[in-house]
């Protein structure tokens, strides 16, 4: 029964210029050559992740969305989805209630498309959809009831944190919410999900898939907090949030200095 190692990605895997070095592709694709089952967690979407770490060309599944999705990295096939039921309807109806307006993930007529109306927008998001330019998931709407539109699976709200938090606190105990900062933005997120869809369930769901025996796992942030306690061994990259550092079996390398490719390395074989 083999082993699962599972990655953060941002701030763990990934430098600080926002992708994977040439010696972690290195040391990734060869030791999955050798039999390794790794895979990334991220809140990216697939298309974003795989820009990101162009140099992983092995064949693993890769946790996308928050765990929304699990998804091979060489077919692209989808591996295990989590879905919003009907009852995101009423969720959408209340953002918009509260003049929050979101980008809205779905799968519309089996393409992946993220929504939004533009004039709506705030200027956070503006800054997104800008730095998404060409994405061929975009999809520019007119009006509020086209956001409800198809398989939903993640919603994104980027506004100020006087609107966004009391609607973290109404939902964050019936759906899977995700409310912070954005490290490269400074902006206010609130991302809600369905209860289902988190870093950690996914991890269990691919365990479970796989039938791994041990989960070793690695990360950055106080996000990661779940998946370090339902791991067998948790290591934290040295630029990690103290706070994540108190549940880490040991501190590892930062990951300017790819931490996590060295250690794999080192202990693997």
């Amino acid at each position: 029964m083999s082993d699962l190692y599972v990655s953060d990605l941002d701030g763990t895997l990934l430098r600080s210029n926002e992708v994977t070095s040439e010696y972690t592709n290195q040391v990734i694709n060869s030791l999955v050559d050798k039999g390794m089952i790794f895979s990334y967690a991220t809140a990216r979407s697939l298309i974003t992740a795989k820009k990101v770490t162009k140099g992983i060309n092995a064949k693993i599944p890769l946790i996308v969305y928050n765990g929304a999705f699990v998804i091979d990295n060489i077919t692209e096939k989808i591996l295990i989805a989590n879905y919003f039921d009907d009852s995101v309807h009423s969720v959408l109806e209340d953002l918009f209630s509260n003049g929050v307006y979101p980008i809205v993930y779905a799968y519309i007529n089996g393409k992946e498309k993220f929504s939004f109306v533009r004039e709506l927008c705030t200027t956070g998001m503006n800054k997104f959809l800008e730095s998404r330019k060409g994405d061929i998931r975009t999809n520019e709407v007119k009006s509020l009831s086209k956001l409800k539109e198809g398989n939903i699976f993640y919603i994104t709200c980027i506004d100020e944190p006087e609107k966004l938090k009391p609607l973290y606190d109404k939902y964050k105990h019936k759906y899977h919410c995700v409310y912070q900062t954005d490290i490269y933005t400074n902006e206010q997120w609130l991302e809600i999900m369905p209860l289902e869809a988190s870093k950690s369930n996914a991890i269990k769901q691919l365990r479970t898939m796989l039938d791994c025996e041990k989960l070793i796992v690695f990360g950055d942030g106080k996000n990661d907090i779940d998946m370090f306690q339902m791991a067998d061994e948790s290591y934290a990259v040295a630029n990690a949030h103290e706070d994540l550092k108190k549940y880490a079996t040991e501190v590892i390398l930062s990951n300017d200095d790819d931490g996590v490719a060295r250690w794999l390395e080192v202990h693997y074989l």
